[in-house]
């Protein structure tokens, strides 16, 4: 009888774990990002820092590098990530960078990694474990060098490795000798940026070629259906316009191929909370289904404060490549929960946008509706980090709650470089009525680092206020750019939008002026565009007015739009597709 009732319990308690799964995960990505290392970098406050990312899969799980981390992390299913200690540089690398916009790739059974340099005393590493962190050098000085490098290996074994970052050399390729590393011929040109005919690539925050001319970076490469699909960053890490393009081609190295880029971006997230989406890399999970990781800016207190984000990727039958960022700030599927063809997430919408907020305290003139502006260069900061502190957000009425996201910013922090140890406590309290709370999420006794927590609620709760109490701060202030509440709000949803107008000027075709009827009960809009009608990958979200500058597109082709009005309650249905000559 004892036997069978721990049976009993022991199922049920397998039963209550397996109920509890997470489905979703939320961009900006939460890992324990380190803080910048470069005192330099740190005149206006120090900060979380990191870029370049690259994510590869290797022996049924995922490796993520990025720049200045002092380590890497893995990741069974891209949601409970691990770091691991490790210094790459070698004593007589005399640099700052650990590693800069690392390349990481597959030779055989070996992961190669590689940090960005201008030298030619750089070690190439490998690893056959390196889930054990167990590291051998393949090359103690890989001469080649090579700033914001790449590796590619063909399905023949042939291995290559790209590279370049500069507004006025094109980006390289070159194959390597597997058993060396040693060049094979010379570096030949890829790409170089044409940004008098694509829109998207001229430097600035709005495209108009400010003071610079646009920066090419970040390769990667993808193959597809025997095609190459060659990635690059562009036109700046600074900006909410900074993508990856792709340009395809036949051959690896497209210096004696005919090679096309595609009009439009790969990744691009030009509105919302979490902008930008370059510098990135392209990546299978164990269904064979791809993503792409990218960077995303915050660019606040230094021009490279930045962060990550990871969108769902794939190519359509015309084998044109795409990434889906719309709502890509929004709850996501993780790779166990998508499905060929389905949804991006579950559609749960933002429910406290720019609703009230109230506070313990406020330090200076960072107040308390920034945490609920959608900008992730604003935040909210208490006056300390003591225990006690809190903001709490009124969501108007009576909603459900499905997940929360709570986005720290960086007040007053005090380290510098990858910390170990570091921590962050808290609970979170909901109330029907603003005066009876119960304990949503208790992380009182949390012992990790997470810098952009999210929460999937076991059960969706319906209420009207969420309460953020803090326990524990790693470093300085207790500071939010973003507590987001997702779930639905039980009203209406938005209109259809009417009258989209589209005036693309003769004078420069990359650009047009986009206005629309504001609907009444939207509080933001997203716009979709292409350069055919049923390929409408590319998305922008618009908070809170019905006009649009938008800069972006290929001066040689016709384009295509539609739009979408978003609140509370979930979103309306998109216009007809418009042709714009």
């Amino acid at each position: 009888m004892r036997k069978t009732l721990l049976t009993i319990i022991f199922i049920l308690s397998l039963s209550n774990l397996f109920a509890q799964k997470q489905k979703t995960y939320c961009n900006p990505i939460n890992v324990d990002y380190g803080y910048t290392p470069i005192e330099s970098f740190t005149e206006w406050g120090k900060h979380r820092a990191t870029a370049d990312p690259v994510i590869v899969n290797y022996k049924g799980d995922f490796y993520l590098f990025s720049t200045n981390q002092w380590g890497y992390w893995h990741s069974p299913d891209m949601l409970n990530w691990k770091f691991e200690e490790r210094k790459f540089l070698r004593p007589w690398n005399k640099t700052q960078d650990e590693l800069c916009a690392p390349a990481v790739g597959i030779v055989g059974d070996t992961m190669v990694v590689f940090g960005s340099t201008y030298t030619k005393n750089f070690t190439l590493w490998g690893s056959t474990d390196p889930k054990g962190n167990k590291w051998f050098p393949l090359v103690d000085s890989l001469e080649i060098g090579g700033w914001d490098p790449a590796f590619f290996t063909d399905d023949d074994g042939k291995f290559y490795m790209y590279n370049g970052s500069s507004n006025n050399y094109p980006m390289y390729g070159v194959e390597l000798n597997r058993k060396t590393f040693q060049p094979i011929g010379t570096r030949m040109p890829m790409y170089i940026l044409q940004s008098w005919r694509y829109g998207w690539q001229r430097f600035g925050e709005y495209m108009d070629d400010t003071f610079l001319d646009p920066f090419a970076e970040g390769a990667w490469m993808t193959k597809h259906n025997g095609k190459y699909y060659f990635q690059y960053g562009a036109p700046g890490t600074e900006f909410s316009g900074y993508s990856d393009g792709v340009v395809v081609g036949k051959k690896p190295l497209f210096y004696d191929s005919p090679s096309t880029p595609q009009s439009d971006p790969l990744s691009y997230k030009g509105g919302g909370f979490s902008r930008g989406a370059g510098h990135g890399a392209t990546f299978q999970d164990n269904n064979k289904n791809y993503w792409h990781i990218s960077t995303s800016i915050i660019c606040v207190k230094n021009t490279w404060e930045r962060r990550m984000g990871i969108w769902p990727t794939g190519f359509d039958k015309d084998d044109i490549m795409w990434t889906n960022t719309a709502f890509g700030d929004y709850p996501l599927y993780l790779p166990s929960e998508r499905k060929e063809n389905g949804p991006a997430g579950p559609g749960w919408m933002l429910i406290n946008y720019k609703k009230p907020v109230t506070v313990s305290s406020t330090l200076g003139s960072f107040n308390a509706n920034n945490a609920v502006d959608e900008s992730i260069k604003t935040y909210w900061s208490a006056k300390t980090a003591n225990n006690g502190e809190w903001i709490q957000t009124d969501l108007g009425s009576l909603a459900t709650v499905n997940a929360i996201q709570i986005n720290y910013a960086d007040q007053d922090v005090e380290f510098l470089g990858k910390q170990m140890g570091t921590y962050h406590q808290y609970k979170i309290l909901s109330s029907v009525d603003g005066k009876t709370w119960t304990t949503l999420v208790d992380k009182s006794q949390n012992k990790t680092d997470v810098p952009h927590d999210y929460i999937e609620l076991t059960k969706p709760v319906k209420t009207r206020f969420i309460k953020m109490v803090n326990i524990h701060m790693p470093t300085g202030k207790f500071a939010i750019s973003g507590l987001r509440v997702f779930g639905n709000g039980n009203g209406e949803k938005p209109a259809e939008v009417k009258n989209l107008i589209v005036l693309r000027t003769e004078k420069d075709k990359r650009s047009a002026y986009i206005k629309w009827t504001p609907v009444d009960n939207a509080f933001a809009y997203n716009l979709y565009y292409g350069t055919a009608p049923d390929k409408l990958y590319n998305c922008i979200m618009i908070h809170d007015f019905n006009e649009y500058w938008f800069k972006a597109m290929d001066s040689q082709k016709a384009y295509y739009f539609s739009i979408e009005a978003i609140n509370e309650n979930g979103v309306s249905a998109k216009t007809e597709v418009k042709k714009v000559d």
